[in-house]
């Protein structure tokens, strides 16, 4: 599968390779992905001695190892899936890779792997094979939930960690099937967090991790680990020229896995809070010329929307800046409930970390002064 991804990313199905998390802006902010890259931090002696140190991945391996699965989804015909790798008489079938995720049988995989599917059957670390049910899933956040019937004996749940708590040059391990080759582990270090990529629905996912863990088709949907054997990431997509492995790879975070896998399960869907928006980022030096200060300006506001309801405006008009255009008129968004707000990714960051119905207070200025104001934010079913 290839991802829309201004530069050539792939999804990592055994076709094709996926994406993911909703920010509840109903609009891109331009043709242009843009991307908040962590400040470059060296990594430490030891942990370079970590990484490329064969006892630590084979340790995570043995840990980790038996709660990895391989997934295969097949369809008959007129399928939406990405992923068109073998069959015959119409038929097709997509590989990908998934993990335990408790002892009731559900197995968090990728939502472009299994898009489509007829049947959806899973391969556990023992060799055992188990049709599966698709409990939910969610485009937004390319995540799914497959349910299969097994003994809680030959399950083997894998823990989910805090992603928040990574760092640049971090060590870490991934397990899936590249190209049907299951119980392949790999190895790298965080290259970088705060990545932005793009779901099969075209929304933003934020604060993807970014890794040089060799990821090819087929490791879809398979997880990334720390050094400690938890799950800190859902492997999704990769950008690459050839459409291999080129070392950057990218992983649905750990946070976003957490807060919508919960809500499949209960519910089958996932809800994203929504603001209604479309805004486009002002740097310093567009402020400059625009003659306003550096925020987040307000291009269109969605009719009937939270942003509708709390009297957000959006612009009235467009002005060239050193060859790019920008919105004027519209109210410009420099905070969010007190924390400065320098980019559009940013602003859906903090909305993605909402949830419908919460509040979410804005800093805006308008005709030059500043004002506050209170918006409720709404709901996005994916």
């Amino acid at each position: 599968m290839i991802s829309p991804r201004t530069l050539s990313a792939a999804l990592v199905g055994s076709a094709l390779v996926g994406a993911g998390a909703g920010a509840g802006i109903y609009a891109s902010t331009g043709a242009h992905r843009t991307v908040t890259v962590a400040a470059p931090a060296a990594a430490s002696a030891s942990q370079v001695a970590q990484t490329t140190s064969t006892q630590p991945v084979g340790q995570v391996y043995r840990r980790a190892g038996d709660g990895v699965v391989e997934i295969v989804a097949s369809s008959t015909g007129g399928s939406s899936s990405p992923f068109p790798s073998g069959g015959g008489s119409g038929s097709q079938a997509a590989e990908g890779s998934g993990f335990v995720y408790d002892d009731k049988g559900d197995i968090v995989t990728n939502q472009h792997v299994i898009a489509g599917a007829d049947s959806v059957a899973v391969k556990l670390a023992n060799g055992s094979t188990y049709k599966a049910t698709v409990v939910g899933s969610d485009a937004s956040t390319d995540l799914a939930v497959v349910k299969i019937d097994a003994p809680a004996s030959a399950l083997h749940p894998l823990q989910l960690g805090d992603s928040s708590k990574l760092s640049v040059g971090d060590g870490v391990v991934a397990i899936g099937s590249p190209f049907g080759l299951e119980g392949s582990v790999t190895s790298g270090i965080v290259s970088a967090l705060h990545r932005e990529i793009t779901a099969p629905d075209n929304a933003p996912i934020e604060d993807a991790i970014q890794t040089d863990a060799a990821i090819n088709h087929g490791n879809s949907g398979g997880p990334l680990l720390d050094l400690q054997g938890n799950v800190i990431g859902v492997n999704a997509q990769i950008d690459s020229d050839s459409g291999g492995n080129d070392g950057v790879g990218f992983a649905i975070p750990a946070s976003t896995v957490r807060s919508v896998v919960v809500q499949l399960l209960a519910s089958g869907k996932a809800q994203h809070a929504l603001l209604g928006v479309d805004v486009q980022t002002i740097t310093q030096q567009a402020a400059a010329g625009l003659g306003i200060s550096a925020g987040v300006e307000i291009d269109s506001v969605q009719s009937g929307s939270a942003a509708d309801g709390a009297g957000l405006r959006g612009s009235t008009g467009h002005m060239t800046v050193d060859g790019q255009s920008y919105p004027t008129g519209g109210d410009l968004i420099t905070a969010a409930d007190g924390t400065t707000v320098a980019t559009a990714q940013q602003l859906r960051g903090l909305i993605a970390a909402k949830k419908p119905g919460d509040s979410l207070e804005l800093t805006i200025e308008r005709g030059g002064k500043a004002k506050t104001v209170k918006v409720t934010l709404g709901s996005r079913s994916a």
